[in-house]
């Protein structure tokens, strides 16, 4: 008899784990309550790359005559055409993704889901209609929604989401980025380039305080913020924010959440802006599944807890993706991995998960990739390493295109020469991480990848560079 499977989510985890299925010969019934493509696609990844690449665009043509380019008259952003470009853009991605769908003959239900017990969802469409559906096996791939802070909730107009911001029907004159980890620091960069004045509120005691980003990159980050006008207060939090003005006057204190024990008090207690964005984290979105009705618990605010397997405590139910917490890996790709994880060992196969080469792509000015392990992780779990680091500006490319600000790091193993490690802050550092992502899921070497012949001139012979200074035989680093 087929095997009947259903997938709660239609984000790159659900709709990935529904292809897999249905390509493993399952009849696969995919629930989705919004749009295909989960946050990844309608709210995240892709919106805000689209937003950056515009921003990209606008700073090379401000700067064109460095380029032997000579434009007549000002270049500006067109906040408009760029929304309808993103929208164009994202209906042409979900088009595909309801494509794919629909070749592997996977049902697709756009409504509400709630578990009724063990084999049982009901689902209550757009138009109000409800139906029951019967399953097997439940992959359950709900994700997250942006995190509201009862002190100054978000009222779309003046106090934003991450959701908010990729909606904004005009440039603003000034913004306060609460959050400087990852969707802070991207924001920031990106509407500085397009004529806002931003400021980052951090709690932490440096930029993206994340234990996959090693402090360096952190500080070549702020670095290059600086030289930007982006204005950066760490150890800082945000206690209140009163909007009955004509914008935002933001209050500010020193942060009790901080891992610096000789923080200050901010410069100033207080800011002013137009707009204040909230970017401090994520809520899980499984309040209402009816867990509860086949006896599945959560932990903390309502996360999923699974096995390498992607099995959680109740037989033949999954879970994949943000869902997760942050104790997995919230990345979009993580997710469609866990996916393909989850579909394969629904329909039998024996497959598990791992983490330890997880590439992170962090899409600032400039770009930022990481993999591995950080120094201070890998001193921390008392492994004997060594490490090197090499400039962007030693390679040819890098002047070339005139993107020279950037820093290559590679931790080591000792004993082995084993690559443990790889942070990459620079010109197309997203791309550039995949090389060093083979290298520690191979279990390669500094000296493996110091022998390999990069192509000139190209950004990716930092890998050679780095690679080379941590054999001990550096050549232009």
């Amino acid at each position: 008899m087929t095997m009947k499977i259903v997938v709660i989510g239609g984000g790159p985890g659900g709709y990935v784990a529904a292809l897999r299925a249905a390509t493993l010969g399952a009849d696969v019934t995919l629930i989705e309550k919004e749009n295909l493509g989960g946050t990844c696609l309608n709210w995240g990844c892709i919106p805000s790359k689209i937003m950056k690449h515009t921003a990209d665009i606008l700073q090379h043509a401000q700067n064109a005559s460095d380029f032997g380019i000579q434009i007549d008259g000002p270049v500006l952003p067109d906040m408009a055409g760029l929304m309808a470009r993103k929208n164009k853009i994202l209906t042409s991605q979900r088009a595909g993704i309801a494509g794919l769908l629909k070749a592997r003959k996977v049902d697709v239900i756009h409504g509400c889901a709630r578990i009724t017990g063990r084999g049982a969802v009901a689902v209550t469409a757009q138009d109000g209609t409800a139906k029951t559906l019967n399953w097997d096996k439940l992959i359950i791939a709900t994700g997250t929604r942006p995190m509201n802070v009862p002190d100054f909730l978000f009222d779309g107009k003046k106090v934003l989401s991450s959701n908010d911001i990729l909606v904004l029907d005009h440039l603003p004159e000034s913004m306060t980025i609460v959050g400087g980890g990852v969707i802070g620091c991207e924001f920031a960069g990106i509407f500085k380039a397009l004529g806002t004045q931003v400021t980052i509120v951090e709690a932490m005691s440096r930029l993206l305080p994340l234990p996959s980003v090693d402090t360096a990159m952190s500080r070549l980050l702020l670095r290059e913020m600086k030289k930007q006008k982006i204005s950066v207060f760490c150890d800082t939090v945000v206690t209140a924010c009163d909007t009955s003005g004509s914008g935002c006057r933001i209050s500010l204190a020193k942060s009790p959440f901080t891992d610096n024990p000789k923080a200050k008090d901010p410069k100033t207690d207080t800011l002013s802006s137009d707009l204040m964005a909230v970017c401090i984290g994520r809520t899980p979105l499984s309040t209402d599944l009816g867990l509860d009705t086949i006896g599945l618990d959560t932990v903390g605010p309502g996360w999923i807890d699974v096995n390498d397997r992607m099995e959680t405590a109740v037989e033949n139910v999954y879970a994949i993706g943000d869902i997760l917490g942050p104790s997995r890996v919230m990345l979009a790709h993580v997710a469609s991995h866990e996916g393909l994880v989850a579909a394969g060992n629904a329909m039998g196969e024996n497959e598990t998960m791992g983490y330890d080469a997880v590439p992170g792509a962090i899409f600032t000015m400039p770009e930022i990739g990481t993999v591995g392990l950080s120094e201070d992780d890998a001193r921390k779990k008392g492994l004997d390493v060594d490490t090197a680091s090499v400039n962007f500006r030693v390679l040819g490319k890098a002047h070339a295109i005139d993107e020279i600000a950037g820093e290559a790091k590679m931790i080591v193993d000792k004993s082995s020469g084993r690559v443990l490690g790889m942070h990459l802050i620079g010109p197309h550092a997203t791309d550039l991480i995949a090389e060093a992502t083979l290298a520690i899921e191979k279990g390669l070497t500094a000296t493996d990848i110091a022998h390999t012949i990069h192509a000139h001139p190209t950004l990716a012979e930092i890998m050679g560079e780095v690679a080379a200074k941590a054999t001990g035989m550096p050549l232009h680093g």
